[in-house]
């Protein structure tokens, strides 16, 4: 008996449908079946398609490319119409797609099926309700995984997914680390039970690894087609009571990078368009996980760049209080050109009255810009404005030299850059804590305001020049003002001014109301309350008279005098030793004895006056210039401290030495080291200075402790 004579007695028929041509071969019973003469011929596609229900003939398409992406056979139920539309029978095709350029041809049967009865739970024929749920389905799933920002985020969506009518009770997303699996997020699993599939090797015979290696699902509807296909990891599935299983790739941009398991405690038979289903959420998932990985990997980058761009404000400064504040603008990578800076200056610890810390100088600017390049040129400008300070240049020094520096490094930008050359605005204190004395250097910056004891704040008008990078040669003057005990100044970028559509004048005005209105809150209190006046939920309320909210960087620094307790006025003295008067050395260490004569420990006197004839010595016999003796003791009995500086106008600084038994020079940073509690070499703008600190000892613990 031939195969067609037997392929008719059950009711089923052989077709090919070209899809490039535009023809159907039909055998004489798929003929007969699609209501056409009983009788073998190539039919045009039109008439052929008349046969079919319309929305049936919608599901083709779909349920071809399904099995082209999957490597499977495209089957679908199809209800058969005559040319009135009733409805005559209903077929099951079961083909083959074979792809040529973009297009495919189907190779296979389709054979006649009883309809099931109402009610049924069988799943084919796909109903309209069905598919209106599915696409609505479809809609809501990737509107949810879209708007996830993190790989948290999307576990969670795919997690609360209820697919229509088969919905899985457990998920697992698989990602691939080198050669092995790992498990990126889970659901409807107890913990620990994604252990013994967290590193598995992808040579493993399981589903998952399997879909990785291959990139095509793997459909398993019963456990028995689970257990034959895959043996050796099947116990560690069946554990879970679970029917039925999909394991899909992962795939992004032609990579496949995971897989998803969705598991059902009930059978799901996978039909077609159970598999689209399945397919869609898959690819919707993947984009998902690998938008959410960008989106990670730049939050990490701008956290990263920010925490190497913002410096910390370093240590404690006995008599001030510093706070400082960065928020970047929205979007992009979260990094912009405002900063902010605090630089320990050259010159040791204050000499004004001992109690306070050293000067420092304190640094906030904004470069022009909120990309990346301005990221760029703010790092470079911040690192070029510590260098020149800590070379001991004077406020308006330093930013000349910032401005040369950033004119020349942005008036050779690269061809094709449309933004051409950057500048910077920038607001430069030099800080005397003991003093309260600050010296400010202004290029185009908003001038500072200070709140004072009596909470009244004032805006501070100093002289500037151009922002950084405009004139190379721009001049910038210099203005001092003291910060009284109980006093607070704040300085910041433009941001903290007009973020909310505001100008100069009404952002000063919601500013000063703020610090006018918190007189009690701490120095970081009163930073975050500035922060959230213009950028929290509460800041919508107030925008300006400007038509756009206009979002900026803000960078906000506020420095606080505190109230000192009464103090002992230090004692000093200060005098020159000329090259051609080298016997003053002898009047400098006289000097030096009766600045300590009532010191107990005499054992520090004598180590003070060696240190300073070694000090001024060197500076006679090593330089060409004068030497400049200042020492002064601060505190009071028992806490008393002496600090001397020797300074000079050579660049040229002093280097540690290993000299012989014999030698007659070279011990004096040896004795620095061994005498001094503290000592140091700082560069000035010309020239140097080398100091030290001797803290006064009680003297009786001393001889106790010198050896017999």
């Amino acid at each position: 008996m031939r195969t067609e004579d037997v392929l008719a007695a059950i009711a089923t028929g052989l077709w090919r449908w070209d899809n490039t041509s535009g023809t159907v071969t039909l055998d004489a019973e798929a003929a007969r079946l699609l209501e056409l003469p009983a009788e073998a011929g190539v039919y045009p596609e039109s008439a052929v398609r008349s046969r079919f229900h319309p929305v049936d003939w919608n599901e083709i398409n779909g349920v071809v490319n399904l099995a082209i992406a999957e490597g499977t056979l495209a089957e679908s139920r199809l209800r058969i119409v005559d040319g009135e539309g009733r409805v005559l029978r209903t077929v099951r095709g079961r083909s083959r797609p074979i792809p040529r350029d973009g297009r495919y041809e189907l190779v296979g049967t389709i054979q006649e099926v009883a309809e099931p009865p109402a009610g049924s739970a069988a799943r084919t024929p796909v109903t309209g309700d069905w598919r209106r749920s599915r696409e609505a389905f479809l809609l809501d799933a990737g509107r949810a995984l879209a708007e996830a920002r993190s790989t948290a985020e999307v576990l969670r969506v795919a997690a609360s997914l209820s697919m229509p009518g088969f919905s899985p009770d457990g998920l697992a997303v698989f990602g691939v680390a080198g050669e092995r699996l790992t498990i990126i997020g889970h659901h409807g699993h107890g913990e620990g039970d994604e252990n013994p599939f967290a590193t598995m090797s992808l040579e493993t015979d399981y589903p998952a690894a399997e879909v990785v290696r291959t990139g095509r699902a793997s459909y398993l509807p019963t456990p028995e087609e689970y257990r034959r296909r895959y043996p050796t990891t099947w116990p560690l599935a069946q554990r879970f009571g679970r029917q039925s299983w999909a394991f899909l790739p992962l795939i992004v941009a032609g990579r496949t990078m995971g897989a998803w398991m969705a598991a059902f405690k009930h059978p799901v038979a996978f039909t077609p368009d159970e598999r689209s289903v399945l397919t869609t959420v898959a690819r919707m998932l993947a984009q998902a996980l690998a938008r959410a990985g960008v989106a990670e990997s730049e939050r990490e980058l701008s956290l990263g760049l920010q925490r190497s761009m913002m410096p910390v404000l370093g240590p404690a400064i006995p008599g001030m209080a510093v706070a400082a504040r960065y928020v970047p603008t929205g979007g992009g990578l979260q990094v912009g050109g405002d900063w902010y800076d605090m630089i320990p200056l050259p010159g040791g610890a204050s000499h004004a009255d001992g109690h306070g810390g050293g000067r420092f100088a304190l640094v906030i600017g904004d470069v022009q810009g909120h990309d990346v390049r301005a990221a760029g040129l703010m790092g470079q400008l911040r690192i070029a404005l510590r260098a020149y300070a800590s070379e001991g240049h004077r406020p308006d020094a330093v930013l000349s030299r910032a401005s040369r520096f950033l004119h020349g490094i942005t008036s050779t930008y690269e061809e094709g850059d449309h933004i051409g050359p950057r500048f910077a605005t920038c607001l430069y204190l030099e800080v005397d804590p003991s003093t309260g004395l600050i010296e400010i250097a202004r290029a185009g910056h908003p001038d500072p305001a200070v709140r004072t004891a009596d909470g009244t704040v004032l805006m501070r008008p100093t002289e500037g020049g151009l922002p950084l990078g405009i004139d190379p040669d721009t001049d910038y003057p210099t203005t001092r003002l003291v910060l009284e005990p109980g006093d607070t100044m704040m300085v910041c970028t433009d941001g903290l001014i007009e973020t909310g559509g505001h100008d100069l004048d009404t952002g000063w005005a919601r500013l000063r109301s703020v610090l006018e209105g918190h007189p009690d809150k701490s120095l970081d209190e009163l930073a975050d309350t500035l922060v959230q006046a213009v950028h929290g939920p509460g800041s919508h309320y107030t925008t300006g008279p400007l038509a756009d909210r206009r979002e900026d960087d803000i960078a906000v620094l506020l420095l606080f005098r505190e109230v000192a307790p009464a103090r002992v006025a230090p004692r000093r003295t200060a005098m020159s030793v000329a090259q051609a008067e080298p016997e003053r050395i002898a009047a400098a260490r006289q000097q030096v004895k009766e600045l300590l004569h009532d010191w107990a420990d005499h054992e520090q006197i004598d180590a003070a006056v060696l240190m300073v004839s070694e000090m001024v010595t060197n500076v006679l016999v090593h330089t060409d210039g004068n030497a400049l003796l200042v020492a002064e003791v601060t505190g009071g009995d028992g806490t008393r401290r002496l600090w001397v500086e020797v300074t000079d106008a050579s660049d040229e600084l002093p280097h540690r030495r290993r000299p012989g038994e014999m030698a007659s020079s070279g011990r004096g940073l040896l004795l620095m080291e061994m005498l001094a509690d503290a000592w140091g070499v700082d560069p000035r703008g010309e020239g140097k200075s080398i100091w030290f600190e001797l803290y006064e000892s009680d003297g009786l613990s001393a001889a106790a402790s010198a050896p017999e």
